[in-house]
């Protein structure tokens, strides 16, 4: 028998009913890189792959009132958000981290569905700008949260590199700006931090599998590497090559191909 313990990471996210993304996603991933999951779900979501129909957010108050029953047993080495959907939730969060700043966050700022379903609602921007991206120890945006963030989408992996480098100095924090919805069979993801010269994660795009579910995996994977003890550049392309494997090897349901959680 194995004695040794397992280090614990939380993700804060809302629940998908088709499971490729979301918590299950979230936790698929932590469980692949032998990190004991745990859970605060922020909204119960009525999804499959082709959309969402109905979204139902839980009360900030329970929501963090999850978060501190986790933290109140487990040594919690690393986290990431996901869905986080309202004002209250985000300052929920936010005032969580504020208390712990030695827990590592992964903030993921889903904002809209690959389908195109809004994630989280217009009131709660200003919150995620001033409350909860401060607190980040990296921020993970595709290119539309990006032109959310920002007010210009980036279409160079250049663009990119400027837009992450505006972030980070603005917020204080690192930023990776993922590269995913850029043309062309080369896939990009650019790290960029505070001070620090940018460095861009090459990879290349995998075709015929649905990417439902990559970003909360991608998040997921860095935060189970930093909860591993991992320093960020090599938890970034950690996760990537993780990422990259689950789509190489993907699964097949439902007819389609989608990105296959394990070792």
């Amino acid at each position: 028998m194995n004695s040794e313990e397992l280090p614990v990471a939380l993700t804060i996210a809302g629940s998908d009913s088709g499971a490729g993304a979301g918590i299950q996603a979230d936790l698929l991933t932590f469980a692949a890189h032998g990190v004991f999951g745990t859970t605060a779900i922020t909204c119960l979501t009525a999804q499959n792959p082709d959309g969402v129909s109905a979204i139902e957010a839980l009360p900030a108050p329970f929501v963090l009132e999850q978060i501190l029953q986790v933290h109140r047993f487990f040594r919690i080495r690393a986290l990431k958000t996901g869905m986080l959907h309202s004002a209250a939730i985000v300052t929920a969060v936010a005032d969580f981290l504020r208390a712990k700043p030695g827990i590592p966050a992964v903030i993921d700022p889903v904002m809209v569905a690959t389908s195109g379903a809004g994630l989280l609602r217009p009131d709660a921007l200003a919150a995620v700008r001033e409350n909860l991206l401060p607190r980040a120890a990296l921020v993970t945006p595709n290119l539309d949260e990006v032109a959310v963030l920002l007010g210009e989408k980036p279409s160079t992996v250049d663009a990119m590199i400027d837009a992450g480098r505006r972030l980070a100095d603005t917020f204080g924090v690192a930023f990776l700006i993922k590269g995913g919805h850029l043309q062309g069979d080369g896939l990009s993801d650019v790290l960029v931090r505070p001070g620090v010269g940018p460095r861009v994660f090459a990879s290349r795009r995998i075709h015929g599998v649905n990417t439902h579910g990559s970003g909360c995996t991608l998040s997921a994977a860095i935060a189970a590497n930093l909860a591993r003890g991992s320093e960020l550049d090599a938890a970034v392309g950690a996760a990537q090559a993780y990422l990259l494997r689950g789509m190489e090897h993907s699964l097949k349901v439902g007819g389609q191909r989608f990105i296959r959680h394990s070792t």
